[in-house]
């Protein structure tokens, strides 16, 4: 059911009634547990029986156990709020409420929403979901955020474009250049729709979710919103950290330009275009 603006605004502040509360519990738990971990610091150099330091080992990892629980609570609660937002202004622009954004603030936006992407830091164990660093859709997935595949004659070139919706009857997408100063919006195959990545690997974590270095992907170019061949060069090695890309480039002699940083939001696997005769590009 489309949310309405009242709506809309009325789910988000109970997110924020629950992010605060949520924010209060974190506090209270950090403070308790500074305290614990006091206790046990002051009981090392005590040198108290084996058994009871044990003890309370055990009982600073069912602290900070829970302290993990509370904030990654707090990070789905800011999650659902960024949805709805997304999903009240994409139907706003599909009412004719189209902002206009100047291309530098496009810009910004873009590299913030790149910068603010959730970061996935898995437990022992734990599967890597789908779309998070270098993982890939499932087959069955509808895609929100999309990378376009280029409708020009180019069938090299991808642009960045928001889903409108999923036309299942056809299998088909509508989408929106996201690039205010174009202003188009295409039918397209399912075929010529990728997700975009909707979560960070932890490089710290979770290295085996980024591409591998020399692997051959497509990136964002730097203050574009198209999509191009590149190497990778270089992996993050924190989670603050963007991969660092060569992009195809005949001007160089090397064939490629020089390194470049482009976040993980905007790099995924390069699919080569078929060509007539059933070649791979």
């Amino acid at each position: 059911m489309p949310l309405t603006a009242e709506s809309a605004a009325q789910q988000i502040q109970d997110r924020l009634r629950q992010l605060q509360s949520a924010i209060h519990d974190i506090e209270e738990e950090r403070r308790r547990n500074e305290s614990n971990i006091n206790a046990m610091v002051r009981a090392q150099e005590s040198n108290i029986p084996p058994h009871k330091l044990r003890s309370l080992y055990k009982s600073g990892l069912q602290d900070a156990e829970r302290e993990e629980e509370l904030l990654r609570n707090s990070l789905d609660i800011i999650q659902e709020i960024r949805t709805i937002r997304n999903e009240r202004r994409i139907q706003a622009r599909n009412a004719g409420n189209k902002e206009t954004i100047r291309r530098g603030a496009l810009m910004k936006m873009l590299q913030l929403t790149a910068q603010t992407l959730p970061l996935f830091v898995s437990k022992p164990g734990e599967r890597i979901p789908q779309l998070c660093g270098a993982v890939p859709a499932e087959n069955n997935y509808i895609a929100k955020p999309a990378l376009v595949k280029g409708t020009e004659e180019d069938e090299e070139n991808w642009i960045l474009a928001e889903v409108v919706q999923y036309i299942s009857g056809q299998n088909k997408y509508e989408v929106d250049d996201i690039d205010e100063e174009q202003k188009d919006r295409h039918i397209l195959s399912r075929r010529k729709v990728i997700a975009l990545p909707l979560l960070r690997a932890n490089p710290e974590t979770d290295g085996h979710a980024l591409f591998p270095k020399d692997t051959m992907v497509m990136a964002l170019y730097p203050q574009t919103t198209c999509f191009y061949k590149a190497l990778i060069n270089k992996l993050p090695s924190t989670a603050t950290e963007d991969y660092e890309v060569l992009f195809e480039d005949k001007s160089y002699s090397t064939g490629y330009s020089p390194a470049l940083s482009v976040s993980q939001r905007y790099v995924i696997a390069y699919k080569p275009t078929k060509k007539l005769g059933g070649s791979s590009a």
